[in-house]
């Protein structure tokens, strides 16, 4: 029976090592091999700002001599270019057709670093078949030397196992941390919300201090509210990237700090 691999090529395949591990589960049987090449722009500031074209061109000529390569090494294989996100193109590959085995090889080096950082967490969260992202080292002329090979089984990996509370069919599951931290962010809200009632009716009279912790109270208000609402939407789609830690960081600093404010504010600013 045919095995079939998905295997996700964000750069060149140079060498008998990347070939292998193609074929290192094979156990005998044949092996039916789709590439795709992710369209990834060479830095993150090209990618935001919507550089579509040339990196597609770029990803069909990589994806050309890799399935040249491929083909040369005696390799059944066809290929597409894919998502800018490896992991991203490895699960609409599937949506295409299915694969007994996800490889997702990676470089230690080259213009798609960037993108590939955290990859392999993410890759575990998302994607169902057997995993393996394998790790390239390439010299100039050089072939390919496999560096690190990382495997999952069958089915997706959850981070947070052992370390969830809450969870349901309304509330997303989360780490203990990010529920202490929203906790807190609440609490916080509220002792720096008293604290700015307290200085707006202290002293009788206006100073401009009662606008500043009003002010205060309403921002941190409104950065717990959404530290609160986006770890609700990132834990629902299983995303604990960049964005939400900045939000996590955002309340975690905002809120001690709007609080010490407040409390100086109603101490020297009555006198």
């Amino acid at each position: 029976m045919t095995r079939r691999v998905i295997a996700i090529v964000t750069d060149e395949l140079h060498g008998s090592e990347p070939l292998d591990q193609i074929q290192a589960n094979a156990n005998g049987e044949g092996v039916e091999v789709r590439v795709v090449v992710p369209a990834v722009e060479a830095t993150p500031l090209r990618h935001t700002l919507g550089d579509i074209e040339g990196p597609r061109e770029r990803a069909e000529n990589r994806l050309e001599r890799n399935l040249r390569a491929l083909r040369d090494g005696g390799v059944d294989v066809s290929g597409e270019v894919g998502d800018p996100d490896p992991v991203q193109a490895a699960q609409d590959a599937l949506l295409k057709a299915p694969a007994d085995e996800v490889l997702i090889f990676t470089h230690a080096e080259g213009q798609t670093e960037w993108y590939e950082k955290g990859l392999n967490q993410r890759a575990e969260e998302s994607i169902e078949p057997p995993l393996r992202v394998v790790a390239l080292e390439h010299a100039e002329q050089e072939p390919d030397h496999v560096v690190n090979v990382e495997e999952t089984g069958r089915g997706t990996v959850n981070p947070i196992a052992d370390k969830e509370v809450a969870g349901g069919t309304y509330i997303p599951g989360m780490t203990r941390s990010d529920l202490a931290g929203m906790i807190a962010g609440i609490l916080g809200t509220i002792v720096v919300a008293i604290l700015a009632a307290a200085i707006a009716s202290g002293n009788g009279h206006e100073s401009g201090w009662e606008a500043v912790a009003i002010l205060i109270a309403i921002g941190v208000a409104l950065a717990n509210l959404a530290h609160v609402v986006g770890i609700g939407i990132f834990e629902s789609i299983r995303y604990r990237g960049g964005f939400a830690k900045f939000f996590r960081s955002v309340a975690l600093v905002i809120t001690p700090l709007a609080l010490v404010i407040n409390l100086a504010i109603l101490i020297f600013a009555g006198d």
